[in-house]
């Protein structure tokens, strides 16, 4: 029997987000086990940039839930993460937790290639902003294989369900999770399959999932994408993946060769302001 975990990214009890996950969970074909994760139950700290967690197996040295979360996405066959919109992104607890996220590399074989499907939620039509990015983000960030994401839109709890077609969404998903990808019909990065780009010029564009650059032009009416390698990448591959955390444990290293020079610069930046407290 399959484990898939629900990652419930909104603090809203019996919300549209945590309804939309056990919709999904209904369709999914093979035999399988729903828990559901809400992460405002979890403590979870910001980050102290530290990399400690590079060096030290499963071993973050913050003392909160963490641990907990990793370990359930760790156990999991797949993964359903649903996430709705405030002010134009996603909840800030899916992002606290990818701030976490160089804890992940510990796990790296046990999150590799695990199948997910996302899910946005917007209250307005049109009004998600960047929900959808911050969804595929996480589930790139920590190493999944998307077989498919989508937004939603509905304000009320249950809300979402007005509409017929959500729940023909939340099937869809369901089938995909341990079956095959969705491909998308719209325009997308050829590398990653993101599809939300930043124009810088011309016709250079940027990928904002994978980060790589390339160009853009038009072919038979419809926008195509060119989009090369920039040469460290985080998450295309699982070579890759181990090479960007080879490279951060680098840093604790440069850090100590350059300690004297960083912390004379930083000199000139340490008296004469004010903070205010809390």
């Amino acid at each position: 029997m399959k484990k898939v975990l629900g990652i419930v990214a909104s603090p809203r009890k019996l919300g549209n987000s945590e309804m939309m996950i056990k919709e999904i969970g209904k369709h999914i074909p093979v035999p399988c086990e729903l828990k559901l994760l809400r992460l405002s139950d979890f403590d979870i700290k910001p980050c102290r940039a530290c990399y400690t967690c590079l060096f030290k197996e499963e071993n973050c040295v913050i003392k909160d839930d963490l641990h907990k979360i990793t370990e359930a996405v760790a156990e999991a066959d797949g993964l359903i993460v649903a996430a709705p919109t405030y002010f134009l992104g996603a909840n800030a607890l899916l992002k606290l937790l990818l701030d976490r996220g160089l804890s992940f590399y510990s796990y790296l074989d046990r999150f590799w290639g695990k199948p997910s499907v996302g899910i946005g939620i917007a209250g307005i039509e049109g009004k998600e902003g960047y929900t959808l990015l911050n969804i595929r983000s996480f589930l790139k960030l920590t190493m999944t294989d998307i077989k498919m994401t989508g937004m939603i839109y509905g304000a009320l709890p249950g809300e979402i369900f007005f509409n017929e077609e959500n729940k023909q969404i939340a099937a869809a998903m369901g089938k995909a999770l341990f079956g095959d990808r969705l491909e998308t019909k719209a325009p997308s990065c050829p590398l990653c399959g993101g599809d939300t780009f930043q124009f810088t010029g011309d016709n250079r564009v940027k990928c904002m999932l994978c980060s790589n650059p390339g160009t853009v032009e038009t072919k038979d009416g419809r926008p195509v994408f060119s989009i090369r390698r920039a040469g460290h990448e985080l998450f295309l591959s699982k070579k890759e993946a181990l090479q960007h955390r080879d490279w951060l444990r680098q840093m604790k290293g440069r850090f100590s060769e350059e300690k004297s020079r960083l912390k004379e610069i930083g000199s000139a930046y340490l008296k004469g302001w004010e903070f205010i407290k809390p």
